[in-house]
């Protein structure tokens, strides 16, 4: 998938992945249509993150929820 252009089915893409590799229980918190791409490049750059690690921390899980939450509509 080509995410260096900002769509979003891109977003949703993104989410899922991001959803799945932390294994969230409350998923509602991040649906895709709270997000647009006009964050697009935050949400490219904490999806690369977290794809990139191993193992996340339950307070690293935190703060990129966090993170996500400052990037909702």
């Amino acid at each position: 998938m080509d995410l260096t252009t900002p769509s979003q089915e891109n977003v949703i893409f993104m989410l899922e992945q991001i959803k799945e590799k932390l294994r969230m229980v409350n998923v509602d918190a991040m649906k895709a249509e709270s997000f647009d791409t006009k964050n697009y490049d935050d949400l490219l750059f904490i999806y690369q993150m977290v794809m990139k690690r191993g193992h996340i921390s339950s307070n690293e899980i935190e703060a990129i929820v966090a993170e996500l939450g400052a990037l909702r509509k």
